[in-house]
């Protein structure tokens, strides 16, 4: 069955992102292979993550370079999903990450934008947990029992 597995993320350099990424965000280096002297295959993941995951690509070339940082014109283009946000948002806050706004509640849970070393925006979120849908009505007994005949 097809599942998403990475998403690439031009940045400016290979070894700051992985610092902000894994010391600053919290997430797993998973690998960092040097391709030949200028690229590197380097993928990083929230820790937990078995499929999903960053694949950080060294800009190359001018207009990839003039990417960096607006990949998604200044919306919020990736969304990191914790368990505990306060935990989450508070250990972010002091390894450096720039939120933009304070936490605040909305219909589907609590979320707060934050930058990126490059200026990419994300939320972290922790979603509610969803409603439970009713159990569907169990056989109803007939009003009168079926007529013999």
């Amino acid at each position: 069955m097809p599942h998403l597995g990475l998403v690439t993320l031009v940045v400016r350099d290979y070894d700051e992102a992985i610092a902000f990424y894994v010391d600053a965000v919290g997430f797993e280096l998973v690998e960092d292979t040097r391709i030949d002297d200028r690229k590197r295959w380097v993928v990083v993941r929230p820790p937990g993550a078995r499929e999903a995951g960053l694949l950080l690509a060294r800009a190359a070339g001018p207009a990839q370079e003039a990417r960096v940082g607006d990949q998604t014109g200044g919306r919020v283009g990736l969304f990191l999903n914790t368990d505990d946000f306060a935990r989450d948002h508070a250990r972010m806050r002091a390894a450096g990450v720039v939120f933009q706004e304070a936490p605040r509640r909305e219909p589907y849970g609590t979320v707060a934008v934050f930058r990126d070393l490059y200026g990419n925006l994300w939320d972290l979120i922790e979603l509610d947990a969803p409603a439970t849908a009713p159990s569907p009505p169990s056989p109803a007994s007939p009003a009168s029992p079926p007529s013999a005949t």
